[in-house]
């Protein structure tokens, strides 16, 4: 048999080797994996905060809604902070009949330069969130930019706690902002920071429509 005949039986035997050991890794790893899926037996609403000050923390809030209203779930959302101008999601989602949208905020802290009157809005947003949260009939909420209104103080955090405690027990909610409090990151079942690596507006590219807006 000539040499390139041995190297071609070579390089077929190092193949088979190796899909093998991939196999026999998968296996193992498929494997680990059921026995994780088995021991979750627990079936409630869970409770996530996106924070953090990287870019994504309301746009997988809205993620988590689409999936929730392809499930069918009746949906509640209220945006805090956010209301001076509009979004591609609201103008998307305000589509649905399952879902009661609230735009509440007056516009970013630093736009609106009245602290008063960003309380009263923040107070008025979460009325009618802590309403959602009571209310069973709703199976997903998010709150949008919750944790800024948090972090200026302009809602109580107890109240907060207290009512995501209280909550139905297959309601669904998601908090997003970046600072959210220690104690309602202990509160969560799912808690994901975003950081940041790069961001096109330290380039001076403006927000862009369906990135940021």
């Amino acid at each position: 048999m000539s040499a390139g005949g041995n190297d071609n039986n070579d390089r077929a035997g190092f193949a088979a080797a190796s899909d093998e050991r991939h196999r026999e890794r998968m296996q193992r790893k498929k494997e680990l994996i059921d026995r994780k899926i088995a021991r979750a037996t627990i079936e409630r609403g869970v409770l996530v905060v996106n924070t953090g000050n990287g870019k994504g923390k309301s746009s997988s809030g809205f993620g988590m809604l689409a999936r929730s209203l392809g499930h069918g779930f009746q949906c509640g959302v209220v945006q805090f902070i956010k209301g001076s101008f509009s979004t591609g999601e609201e103008a998307f989602f305000r589509r649905f009949d399952e879902l009661d949208y609230h735009v509440m905020g007056e516009g970013f802290t630093w736009e609106t330069q009245d602290k008063e009157r960003d309380i009263r809005a923040a107070q008025a947003a979460w009325a009618i969130a802590a309403r959602m949260l009571a209310d069973p009939g709703y199976d997903f909420v998010l709150l949008d930019e919750l944790n800024i209104a948090l972090a200026h103080r302009y809602i109580a955090l107890d109240d907060v706690l207290a009512a995501v405690a209280a909550r139905p027990p297959q309601q669904h909610v998601v908090i997003t902002g970046r600072g959210a409090p220690d104690a309602l990151i202990e509160a969560a079942d799912t808690v994901t920071d975003m950081r940041v690596v790069k961001h096109a507006f330290k380039a001076g590219i403006k927000a862009q429509k369906g990135i940021e807006l």
